[in-house]
């Protein structure tokens, strides 16, 4: 049993990995989607020879690549990123949801174990530290950069 990559037409990934598993065969175990990995389905079956069987039936599959992965290779798309990951203090955000929608603020404070970040917002006449989700901002500007 090995981990196989499914090329596929770039967008078609969840589409791909889909039909894939709907087929129900008994050679394929899992099918993989991670959304960073573009044009690419992430497939564990018994050996590749199921491939050669199905693909030309799953449109938007365009083939398999020659060799196994191993599941080190694949085990960093298993486990969630947390939403505050690339944020720094110092960094210009914009709110995209909740009551601030759409206001500038700055990152005072990350809280990577609640996946929460306290900003300042920029147009408040006084500055007052609003604390939100990670998945509530988007990076505007990075010091880092």
């Amino acid at each position: 049993m090995g981990i196989y990559a499914v090329k596929t037409t770039a967008s078609q990934e969840r589409t791909v990995a889909d039909m894939i598993i709907s087929r129900e065969e008994d050679e394929i175990h899992a099918a993989l989607a991670p959304d960073s990995l573009t044009s690419y389905v992430m497939v564990e079956a018994d050996d590749a020879a199921v491939f050669d069987r199905i693909l030309d039936e799953i449109p938007h599959a365009n083939g398999v690549v020659q060799g196994e992965s191993s599941m080190a290779e694949v085990e960093h798309f298993l486990s969630p990123k947390p939403d505050v990951e690339g944020i720094a203090e110092g960094d210009i955000v914009e709110l995209i949801a909740g009551p601030f929608k759409g206001e500038k603020a700055q990152v005072q404070r990350i809280d990577e174990g609640k996946d929460q970040v306290t900003v300042e917002l920029y147009e408040a006449t006084v500055p007052i530290p609003v604390t939100v989700r990670g998945d509530q901002i988007r990076v505007l500007d990075s010091e880092e950069r």
